[in-house]
């Protein structure tokens, strides 16, 4: 089975499924996606085939627009992608602190079985946990409660680190200067470039000017 038969087996799998949740199936950006008044939830496939396997991640995710229109700015992404930026993203097997987990499926069942599978982890725990860091001050404790460890809910630790310090000022912290501190600290000890550096004395150079309202 080809990657695109494949995807569009797996879509129409799922789509009454995650119809029945308020989400739309956008194939073109391979997600299913919720728009919510602070921006988006979404749920991300990857696929590729190894041999005759056919090798599936899944990411699920969300968007805050007032976070993310402050941070595509200073991140150097094309601006053709900012508006589908995600603020939080792991993987099922990230979540569950399985890391290079895959589902692998060969057969039309193993396809089947791997949907029941995705429709249970989204049910019991995606769903709620995107549902419950919906809201800005959710994502400011999830990225800035612990400055000096890695937080696990996106990829790019640096990009962590700047869109602690928008959420920070968001929500008007009044521990804003001492997360500053910290998360410039975590970027020392884990090999930020002077690139990275550079962004985030420009980000903090605009915060300090910004309302939180």
């Amino acid at each position: 089975m080809s990657i695109t038969s494949f995807e569009n087996a797996l879509y129409r799998k799922l789509g009454t499924f995650f119809a029945s949740h308020g989400y739309q199936l956008f194939s073109e950006k391979k997600q299913f996606r919720k728009i919510t008044p602070s921006g988006f939830q979404n749920v991300i496939f990857t696929s590729s085939t190894y041999d005759e396997e056919t090798w599936l991640e899944v990411n699920i995710g969300c968007r805050n627009n007032r976070i993310e229109q402050i941070a595509q700015q200073f991140l150097g992404n094309t601006r053709d992608f900012w508006g589908d930026s995600n603020t939080l993203v792991i993987s099922i097997g990230k979540f569950n602190n399985a890391k290079y987990f895959r589902y692998k499926i060969m057969t039309e069942p193993d396809l089947d079985d791997t949907c029941e599978e995705i429709k249970h982890f989204l049910s019991t725990q995606g769903f709620p946990f995107l549902e419950k860091n919906a809201s800005l001050e959710a994502i400011h404790h999830l990225l800035n409660d612990k400055p000096l460890v890695a937080c696990k809910y996106l990829y790019n630790q640096m990009h962590r680190c700047y869109k602690g310090m928008i959420a920070a000022k968001l929500i008007d912290s009044h521990q804003f200067l001492d997360i500053a501190e910290k998360h410039h600290k975590y970027m020392v000890a884990n090999g930020a470039t002077d690139d990275d550096f550079v962004v985030y004395e420009r980000l903090m150079s605009f915060l300090l000017y910004v309302s939180a309202n």
